[in-house]
């Protein structure tokens, strides 16, 4: 199977498609009772990661359920701090925990952003997906990996846990850009090499999630958020120039324009605050655009959901498009809903 044989991947190289092709983000999740039963059989949230017969099974769970155009691995952004040996663990009900790391004495006992070795088993998860998804779909099905962006990372890194407003690693922003600099540094260059890893294991494209990139004012945006994405897209490409590279900055706004002009990136993943008719004219003429539907909307079903996937087709299907949420699916999601989602999307 060549390169573009999906849907996804033809949309994803630039291609107007039949149709749109769908996924969604956390699309294995706790919305299912396949992935609950396996989580419970797994233990920890991280023994659930770090095992690849079930971290394989729970990513192709969704795919066999519902026919998604792409699977994407079954991990977390927080798996790289681990590997360069963070203290990292999840409270069950409260989400991750962190020792912090918030000065360069801290910082300088992690490991060289080099040694992943611990991300071993992640790895051999994307290969036993890769796998399976061309013995079951003849590669019709894509393999997404991902990472978090490293603001994202160093906000949690630096916190020990996830905040509403960043303000911890807003203001040693402000306060010790020195130590924030040689932070970011570290996860620009493990990212990229967590990356490369996963697209030699056999994924066809890669996401990098910046989820707390809107809570950056405009004088700090080009620094700490668009610069350290760029660099790792630029790193990844000049290394695997085959790849696909999606970027997803939630809560950008009209800065998703400035990742547009940045040559090595495939495409921008729109949140559900993105204006989908603003995207269509300042955004889909440079990048495929991925999303944006509320997940709300499909937790709501009916004619809110009806009204939502109508919208965005009308408005971005004379362009290249990827269906998806404009953040993950909510884990009280009914599958009904989901199924719903996807014969709107296939009989448009």
């Amino acid at each position: 199977m060549g390169q573009d044989a999906s849907l996804f991947m033809q949309a994803l190289s630039g291609a107007r498609t039949p149709r749109a092709p769908l996924w969604l983000m956390r699309q294995a999740g706790r919305y299912l009772p396949e992935y609950r039963a396996t989580r419970a059989h797994a233990g920890s949230f991280l023994d659930l990661c770090y095992n690849p017969a079930l971290a394989a099974e729970v990513t192709m769970q969704p795919i066999r359920r519902f026919g998604f155009d792409a699977a994407i691995l079954f991990s977390d952004i927080l798996v790289v701090p681990h590997a360069l040996g963070q203290n990292v663990w999840f409270a069950e009900g409260e989400g991750p925990r962190l020792d912090p790391v918030t000065d360069h004495s801290r910082l300088s006992r992690l490991d060289h952003p080099g040694n992943l070795g611990r991300l071993d088993p992640v790895l051999e998860t994307v290969a036993r997906v890769r796998a399976q998804l061309v013995e079951e779909t003849g590669g019709q099905t894509a393999l997404i990996g991902f990472c978090g962006a490293p603001w994202t990372v160093a906000s949690y890194m630096i916190a020990g846990k996830g905040t509403p407003d960043q303000a911890p690693i807003r203001l040693i922003a402000y306060q010790d850009p020195d130590f924030l600099q040689a932070m970011i540094d570290l996860l620009v260059e493990a990212s990229t090499n967590y990356l490369i890893a996963q697209i030699d294991a056999g994924a066809q494209a890669v996401q990098i999630f910046e989820s707390f990139g809107g809570a950056l004012p405009p004088a700090l945006f080009q620094r700490w958020c668009h610069d350290p994405v760029t660099r790792i897209v630029q790193n990844v490409k000049s290394q695997r120039p085959h790849v696909r590279v999606i970027v997803f900055a939630r809560g950008v706004g009209q800065n998703l324009t400035l990742f547009g002009k940045v040559a090595e990136v495939d495409g921008l993943g729109l949140d559900w605050g993105v204006d989908v008719n603003w995207a269509a004219q300042a955004v889909q003429p440079m990048k495929t655009v991925q999303g944006n539907l509320d997940p709300l909307a499909l937790m709501a079903g009916g004619e809110a959901l009806a009204e939502g996937v109508r919208c965005i087709l009308d408005a971005l299907s004379n362009g290249p498009h990827i269906f998806n949420l404009g953040h993950g699916i909510q884990p009280t999601t009914p599958v009904a809903h989901v199924e719903e989602l996807v014969r709107l999307v296939r009989s448009a």
